[in-house]
């Protein structure tokens, strides 16, 4: 070995080392270490799964993985989740049925194919957690999410893994139409239930209650009874009629240029072009932030 090959293992082993200290106390992540098949993960989900997961284990639960491969996720799962946790792995290759012999429930198919899930949930019912870590692309994504959320229990959650291929030119890169692209406009959707704000046309927003953003994880929970209409409250405490000064520097500036102005038309005229003119100014200052 010569010593560019030995600086670069030494470099390897010393970055592995690095993210080691911060999730080899995850029961997760030993898990993951313990499976006696093969499982590929990026170090980082190990903490988003402990974040995200922990409240369902030991539960009933029934959880979907969306690609299987090898095998040794469905064991992690297996032993992290315990006993109770119905686990059900789907995978296009036929090969992955030999996993049904370890007493997980495997199912064959696309899961770009609307059908497909149709078949699917009409044989398993609803679920209580989705994780798709199945082929990456905004397709496969997108019509995943979209035909699952329906599906999955009052709640439950959706976990989409390796959502950093919406930026990867091999998987069409940039796209109005990438997965990143599509979970942003979720944001619209859920503040969308907010009377006066209408940006989204989703059919979401009275399911999902929440999007979380990790690093090349977005995740979605479930909840349906939280998902209502926002209106205003106001309690019945003592008001000490204090002034509302958020728009007061609209109203100092508008004083001194329409001082002695009589006309009520042309007053509101002027308003409307001063709350132009610093909108545009606060613009400019916050150009430095985006």
């Amino acid at each position: 070995m010569n010593t560019i090959e030995q600086a670069s293992n030494l470099k390897k082993n010393n970055e592995e080392k690095s993210y080691e200290k911060n999730i080899q106390h995850l029961d997760i992540y030993k898990c993951y270490q313990q499976s006696p098949y093969r499982s590929a993960k990026h170090s980082s989900y190990f903490q988003v799964y402990a974040e995200l997961l922990e409240q369902y284990r030991n539960k009933p639960i029934t959880f979907v993985e969306i690609g299987v491969l090898n095998g040794g996720s469905l064991f992690m799962w297996r032993s992290y989740f315990g006993t109770s946790a119905r686990i059900i792995g789907i995978d296009f290759n036929p090969l992955a049925k030999r996993w049904a012999d370890d007493g997980f429930e495997i199912h064959i198919g696309s899961q770009a194919d609307p059908e497909f899930w149709k078949d699917f949930f009409k044989k398993i019912g609803d679920v209580d957690i989705v994780l798709d870590d199945g082929g990456h692309t905004y397709e496969q994504q997108i019509i995943t999410a979209h035909t699952c959320i329906p599906h999955i229990k009052n709640g439950g959650l959706l976990i989409v893994e390796d959502t950093h291929t919406s930026y990867f030119k091999d998987f069409g890169y940039p796209s109005k139409y990438s997965f990143i692209e599509w979970a942003k406009k979720l944001v619209d959707n859920i503040n969308s239930r907010f009377p006066a704000v209408k940006v989204s046309t989703l059919l979401y927003k009275n399911s999902i209650y929440s999007v979380s953003f990790f690093e090349s994880i977005v995740s979605f929970r479930i909840q349906r009874d939280k998902c209502f209409e926002s209106a205003p409250t106001a309690n019945d405490g003592i008001s000490i009629n204090a002034q509302d000064f958020r728009y007061q520097e609209i109203q100092d500036k508008l004083s001194i240029f329409a001082s002695n102005a009589e006309d009520a038309k042309w007053k509101k005229k002027l308003k409307k072009s001063l709350v132009k003119r610093i909108a545009k100014l606060k613009i400019l200052k916050l150009k430095q932030y985006f």
